[in-house]
């Protein structure tokens, strides 16, 4: 920012940074509780996305329990769950064959809900903004303020309107700056701010390196006669190798449409894995083939997501402001849930945030009663029941079955022991060299499609002339170090076609081209890139994917 451009700010009790079940779930933890003192608090909640759940992705299967204590007459009320699980299917899939396992009791679904994540989220919202919080949506959080002592101050939305070289363009609109007694970060996953909190205050001291996985999805309607709503498939097997994490869910929801998707653990080997083919080809096993057959896919998405679980989460607090939901990584891998976990850790904070803030004397920075609290809840105990059957994987698919059996059933999550992680996800690629080469059948344009076919299924939209949010912290490398090491994985791992080696007409001169413009946000560069030379920072509010009923 130029030193003529002065902001505008406004101040709150709390200011929440994204507009995720867990950020929601703060805000209106924070207004029950205003509700039931008498004490005001003033409470905003920003969000990058054009509209609340525009950016948000999920399978998704909702485990109700955090929403029960939250708004326990959710039904009265119109929540959009509308489809009740039924039955679940684990099968294990070899290339043409399907074999039908028993449902892993993490997997069992009896009481859950099939849902849109994006607009349950949004029908959060209207529970938030009836009860008097303040969002504002389009607004991107992409600069922390601070106080002279180093804690946190707010937030700064960014400028509008700066133009490719970032200078001030004729629609210039510079960010404002929100001040708080605390900020909730809550972006999700691989939060950009949040990747800053946890180097200034090194939360991540005491923690394992987070591990991910990358999710992609696409919404299909498919024939009535194959709709069966509430019906839950989830695969593992082919087409992974057995030193790959991977599988996939099928969702029948309501209206004749499946929710398919398939994740692949980011700590991946071989820089062939071509993340979004592999989602692609899967599709054409005959199990999954047959369903989609007759159908059309309506819209695509992509995400990455926590896969550390208990030995990952970092330090939750720190002067000035706490992490809730994916930002700290609550997800249960081996249950594929979050939501509930991440809700609760919301409105865990907010009970400490509001205690801190409106009792007598005057509240500390740092609001620690919020961990102490978490570490006492239920979410605690769940992800410690499940810590080691993640990491477990790493010696390979059947080894971890045999022990993901024998932690489940024999010590019931209470092994006397920990497993640790591999280490993170951007140290695990091989030489292309030493890899085998993969072959990919092309598209049909039936079953599968190609990624730049797919992405303009998300909604994508950025503006061409502003700044690239994708910065390159040394234009060099990704020929240098990553091409010549690892044949530049990003041309296969983004799932968004952003990253692409050109070349001259004769073949030479290879060099990235950064087609930010098809960016859906899953933050996988930022996470995958070997020499963690990608650094994913927001584009102007507002601009990404738009997902209906994702």
């Amino acid at each position: 920012m130029s030193d003529a451009v002065v902001r505008e700010s406004m101040e709150y009790d709390v200011v929440i940074v994204g507009a995720g079940p867990s950020g929601l779930s703060t805000a209106i933890r924070l207004k029950q509780l205003e509700q039931e003192t008498g004490k005001e608090i003033a409470v905003c909640v920003i969000e990058k996305g054009a509209e609340v759940g525009a950016h948000i992705l999920s399978g998704a299967v909702l485990e109700p329990r955090a929403l029960n204590e939250l708004i326990p007459d959710w039904q009265d009320k119109g929540a959009p769950l509308d489809t009740p699980a039924t039955d679940d299917h684990f099968l294990f899939l070899t290339e043409t064959k399907a074999f039908r396992m028993p449902t892993p009791p993490q997997m069992n679904n009896h009481g859950n809900y099939i849902i849109s994540l994006g607009n349950f989220c949004r029908w959060l919202a209207e529970q938030a903004e009836a009860m008097g919080v303040e969002i504002y949506p389009g607004f991107a959080a992409a600069e922390i303020l601070y106080h002279e002592d180093g804690s946190v101050k707010g937030v700064a939305t960014g400028d509008m309107g700066r133009l490719k070289d970032g200078s001030e363009g004729p629609m210039f609109q510079p960010g404002m700056e929100l001040w708080a007694k605390q900020t909730v970060f809550s972006e999700g996953c691989r939060g950009s701010l949040g990747k800053m909190l946890m180097e200034k205050f090194d939360l991540r001291k005491d923690a394992e390196p987070q591990t991910y996985g990358l999710g992609m999805k696409e919404l299909w309607e498919i024939d009535p006669a194959k709709s069966q709503p509430g019906k839950i498939i989830h695969t593992t097997g082919w087409p992974m190798d057995s030193k790959t994490y991977g599988g996939s869910f099928l969702y029948h929801l309501n209206g004749n449409q499946v929710a398919i998707g398939y994740v692949i653990g980011l700590d991946y080997e071989n820089p062939n894995l071509f993340p979004y083919m592999e989602f692609q080809r899967f599709k054409h096993h005959p199990e999954i083939k047959k369903i989609l057959d007759g159908g059309k896919r309506i819209s695509y998405g992509a995400r990455a997501l926590n896969e550390g679980g208990y030995q990952s989460i970092p330090k939750l607090t720190f002067p000035g402001g706490v992490m809730v939901g994916c930002e700290a990584g609550f997800l249960n891998v081996p249950k594929i849930k979050g939501t509930h976990t991440a809700m609760k850790s919301g409105m865990t904070a907010a009970e400490a945030l509001f205690a801190a803030l409106t009792g007598d004397g005057e509240a500390p920075r740092e609001i620690t009663a919020y961990e102490e609290a978490l570490k006492k809840s239920w979410v605690w105990d769940e992800l410690y029941g499940v810590r080691n059957i993640r990491p477990s994987f790493k010696w390979g698919f059947w080894a971890a079955l045999v022990y993901s059996g024998l932690d489940t059933f024999l010590f019931r999550g209470k092994a006397p022991w920990t497993l640790h992680h591999h280490g993170p996800d951007h140290k695990s690629l091989k030489p292309a060299k030493d890899c085998r080469k993969i072959d990919y059948p092309k598209p049909d344009g039936v079953i599968s499609f190609d990624r730049l076919t797919n992405v303009a299924f998300s909604g994508t939209n950025h503006e061409e002339d502003q700044p690239v949010h994708l910065q390159l912290k040394d234009a060099s490398v990704p020929v240098d170090i990553n091409l010549a090491l690892y044949d530049e994985p990003a041309q296969r791992y983004c799932p968004a076609g952003v990253y692409e080696i050109v070349r001259d007409s004769d073949g030479g001169n290879p060099r990235l081209q950064i087609n930010h413009q098809n960016c859906v946000h899953c933050k996988t560069c930022d996470i995958k890139d070997p020499t963690q030379n990608i650094n994913w920072v927001v584009p102007q509010g507002g601009e990404g994917p738009t997902y209906p009923n994702m």
